[in-house]
């Protein structure tokens, strides 16, 4: 397998960090032998679009505080995502500033008293819009996979929606299931 190909799976950014960890993307990046960073390109309210406002059961036109981030490998684009929360959640909270989390944003929602117990996630392949072409150094031609993850907190109400977008030909997502 390619040294540009990265190997992904989702359970280290479902679960809460203990104190004192860093992020789960540097930390995994670290453990495949790669850096992991990235930039938070916004962070606020915004009305939620269509399948945002679906997926958190808000009412159309209600605002949701949104993360945009760019996650790099090794200092070049890998990823574009857009986490989304329910304003009641995350208004007024280190989720709606562009500052780093410590732990990372699944630690600070576990804080808050918010701590996913059910992810539905979803996978589709496209071709990159303009400005995903741009960001992600791609050719219009080349595919992208779009991953949409929805979480669930115990009592089945949504506390988060993440919209990632990846250049296919670097991604390889690896899901690990336990039966029983």
């Amino acid at each position: 397998m390619s040294a540009s190909r990265w190997v992904s799976t989702s359970m280290p950014y479902l679960t809460p960090r203990e104190r004192g960890q860093g992020d789960a993307w540097r930390a995994d990046a670290a453990a495949q032998g790669r850096r992991g960073t990235q930039r938070i390109i916004h962070a606020g309210e915004v009305p939620a679009p269509a399948e945002v406002t679906r997926l958190l059961d808000v009412p159309d036109g209600e605002p949701v505080v949104v993360r945009r981030r760019l996650i790099l490998l090794d200092d070049e684009p890998n990823e574009l995502t857009d986490t989304y929360y329910p304003a009641a959640i995350a208004r007024g909270t280190p989720l709606a500033r562009t500052a780093k989390i410590r732990g990372g944003a699944i630690t600070l929602l576990a804080e808050l008293g918010h701590v996913g117990a059910l992810v539905r996630e979803d996978v589709t392949a496209d071709l990159p819009e303009a400005e995903e072409q741009e960001t992600l150094g791609l050719a219009a031609t080349e595919p992208v996979l779009r991953l949409t993850r929805l979480t669930l907190d115990r009592d089945d109400r949504p506390i988060q929606v993440d919209r990632m977008v990846m250049p296919a030909r670097r991604q390889q997502l690896r899901y690990e299931i336990r039966i029983g």
